[in-house]
């Protein structure tokens, strides 16, 4: 088996067996990731590099969005409402090669993943305390 099958099943089988909480951690790690590729394109003058990581990072907010669930919290609504935002934002900053739309993301985006990461070890930690 090459190197790259098997960094690919060793990814998959991450995300397989990965808890949903750990799960939603990893799509903001990628997400910050592909504002972060998005933004030094940008930065640099490639738009065309720039459209798939800001693309990829549309997707995950979308992803994000639709799997909110309203019922289960109050301040789901303004937690879509943040997505929403910052899908917007994305979409301008790609059409208009906009580099400090996607640092503002980024910076917005950056204590939810931190926030989120901390809650996953908190409830990972209380569950293996069982």
């Amino acid at each position: 088996m090459s190197t790259a099958a098997m960094r690919e099943r060793y990814l998959q089988d991450s995300i397989s067996t990965a808890s949903p909480a750990k799960l939603l951690v990893m799509l903001y790690d990628r997400l910050v990731l592909d504002l972060v590729q998005a933004e030094e394109a940008l930065a640099g003058g490639d738009k065309v590099a720039a459209g798939p990581p800001l693309m990829h990072a549309q997707e995950i907010i979308l992803e994000l969005r639709s799997t909110l669930d309203m019922d289960v919290w109050e301040g789901a609504q303004g937690l879509a409402d943040l997505y929403g935002f910052l899908l917007t934002e994305l979409i301008d900053a790609n059409v208009k090669g906009d580099a400090g739309k996607v640092a503002t993301s980024r910076q917005i985006l950056e204590p939810l993943r931190d926030a989120w990461r901390e809650a996953a070890l908190t409830v990972g930690a209380s569950a293996g305390a069982r």
